[in-house]
């Protein structure tokens, strides 16, 4: 009722390719030693033929007896025979056999390399385990102490924090402020904000950003690429300062732990704005407001921000 499946070989596509070209080359073999002796045979029965039974004595083709041409017509096809089982073979087959050789044992390379990582995870795994279950010498706890990078800066209520590379205000408890928090430290800059110094700030290590080769600053001044690199210049001090300008603070926003503000508490025109701080981002901790006096000429207030 129902025709049975046919059984899937257990065997490689190529293996079998291999296996039926060696049987094909076996029965061409055979088929060529038949023919051999059926020619020995003919050819013996032809001359008896000819010169015992007196068959065809008398008919003779250009001078020769008819039983010459036809054992060489027999023997031209035994050589075509012979030809093609050894001759071609030689030179196509043992290509493509060599060929398929090759697949075979790339293949058996490959699954031998399977068998060998899987036994090198299987091991590994077993060692993994076998340190994991092991008793662990008790490590004293030790306090490292991370880097805070710290953004300062003053800025207005429209944010403007700077025109013509110059700050727009003078406000002696901002600049008081600046110093105390910045002393003993790396303060990263850009070049423009670090030309607008007369001369390096005292006690302070100067790390400067500028895209110039060959930028030429005092001694002691550190000159780097990118924010990256100047991190990187700073890593011994555990609260480096970023000092502007407007795009280096813009990208300091995005890796700073804390922000340092004065906020002055007016409008300017100005050409350098700092970014707007994201409340999503940032947590207000501290604000301290200051009234303008005889000193001051506005209003303003410290605000410290910390990442959320």
């Amino acid at each position: 009722m129902f025709s049975k499946k046919k059984p899937t070989p257990q065997i490689d596509k190529d293996q079998l390719e291999l296996i039926e070209n060696a049987q094909n080359r076996i029965k061409q073999k055979k088929r060529l030693y038949i023919h051999f002796v059926f020619f020995l045979i003919g050819a013996v029965f032809l001359i008896v033929a000819n010169t015992v039974l007196g068959i065809g004595k008398d008919f003779k083709i250009l001078g020769k007896e008819w039983f010459l041409f036809a054992i060489l017509a027999w023997l031209f096809l035994f050589v075509y025979h012979l030809f093609n089982v050894f001759v071609t073979y030689k030179f196509m087959g043992k290509a493509w056999e060599k060929k398929q050789l090759d697949k075979l044992v790339a293949k058996q390379q490959l699954r031998i390399e399977k068998l060998k990582k899987g036994f090198v995870k299987e091991e590994t795994l077993i060692a993994q385990s076998e340190v994991y279950n092991e008793p662990k010498p008790q490590k004293e706890k030790t306090n490292s102490p991370k880097q805070e990078l710290t953004i300062i800066v003053a800025a207005a209520e429209n944010d403007a924090i700077g025109k013509d590379n110059k700050l727009i205000w003078h406000l002696s408890d901002d600049l008081k402020r600046f110093k105390n928090l910045t002393n003993g430290h790396h303060i990263i800059m850009g070049r423009k904000t670090f030309e607008s110094f007369p001369k390096p700030l005292p006690n302070r290590t100067h790390v400067v950003i500028t895209r110039q080769d060959n930028y030429k600053v005092p001694e002691g001044v550190i000159v780097v690429n990118s924010l990256e690199d100047a991190i990187d210049a700073s890593k011994k001090d555990l609260n480096p300062f970023i000092i502007g300008g407007g795009e280096i603070y813009k990208q300091a926003l995005l890796v700073a732990n804390k922000i340092e503000l004065t906020r002055v508490h007016d409008s300017f025109e100005a050409d350098t704005f700092f970014p707007k701080i994201d409340a999503s981002i940032w947590e207000e901790t501290s604000n301290v407001s200051h009234s303008r006096d005889e000193k001051h000429d506005y209003d303003f207030s410290f605000l410290t921000y910390i990442r959320k």
